[in-house]
């Protein structure tokens, strides 16, 4: 009983804590936004306020608030992370017809996503305040349609950055990407205590790279 409140414990501590750092980061990616009225961090700030909301949800879960409503809409918008950040570094690509190309693709797949959370009977999927519950097959392939696209474009267009700028906030980005991507296959892997070392490492790689 002792080792299970102190998983609680330590679950409840970590979600608060890449909550706050999340939040800052989304608001000082807005703030730059503001200012310079940029494309790439319109798209970039929203993926950190997804990934707000992301971690937001976590933290419901690790007090005990459960519904299907709720975990539909945390699987949506760890999806919606990625797909963001992707449209962000979609921004820096010169060929307009790649853009729209993959605007399109977007919009499909995350229709797809919406509508298997939609038509799937997800149940109840949290343990011991974490999620341990196989998901449906149709949802886990409808969220790979999303994200290991947006995840592969991401991750390219930073590493061509980097080839030309030798920038090493690129490589920060592209291993803080890896991580939070790594994080969410820990969590529905059952790895709990992986997952919030994960996101925690990836949202101060994301910090390094961004600001």
């Amino acid at each position: 009983m002792t080792g299970i409140l102190a998983s609680q414990a330590f679950v409840k501590f970590s979600t608060l804590l890449i909550l706050v750092l999340a939040l800052g980061l989304a608001i000082v990616m807005s703030y730059r936004y503001v200012r310079k009225h940029s494309k790439p961090l319109l798209f970039w700030s929203t993926g950190m306020w997804f990934f707000v909301v992301g971690v937001l949800l976590e933290v419901l879960f690790a007090f005990g608030a459960y519904s299907e409503l709720l975990i539909a809409l945390y699987l949506f918008v760890v999806a919606m992370v990625v797909e963001s950040l992707a449209l962000g570094s979609m921004q820096l690509v010169k060929s307009g017809r790649l853009r729209v190309s993959y605007y399109i693709y977007s919009v499909i797949a995350v229709a797809l996503l919406a509508y298997s959370l939609y038509a799937s009977n997800i149940g109840n999927v949290i343990t011991s305040h974490i999620v341990l519950g196989m998901l449906p097959v149709f949802v886990v392939v409808t969220s790979s349609i999303v994200t290991f696209p947006a995840a592969a474009i991401l991750i390219a267009i930073a590493a061509i950055s980097y080839l030309h700028k030798h920038s090493a906030k690129m490589l920060s980005i592209i291993a803080g990407v890896l991580v939070v991507l790594v994080a969410g296959t820990l969590y529905i892997a059952a790895m709990p205590s992986f997952l919030y070392y994960s996101e925690f490492i990836g949202i101060l790689l994301l910090w390094l790279g961004f600001i």
